[in-house]
């Protein structure tokens, strides 16, 4: 008998929500859930998949960042 997949909890932090502005920062947020949702299915669950799912959610947060203008971040950081 084989285990059901059970969803990986961190899929959670890749859902598209309402705190994003429309247009380029919500289709990256959308790309970059399908990526994590596709990975965690073929995947077997592991130490390196876990840690590959990690750093999938960093560059997500990375390239949300950088697709939002200036002047709705707030700047730069300095």
């Amino acid at each position: 008998m084989t285990k059901k997949h059970d969803r990986n909890q961190i899929l959670e932090w890749f859902a598209v929500g309402d705190h994003l502005p429309r247009g380029l920062p919500r289709e990256v947020m959308i790309s970059f859930q399908r990526q994590a949702e596709q990975l965690d299915s073929v995947v077997p669950d592991g130490p390196e998949k876990s840690a590959g799912l990690r750093k999938l959610l960093e560059a997500k947060d990375c390239m949300i960042r950088a697709s939002i203008p200036p002047k709705r971040r707030g700047g730069p950081i300095a």
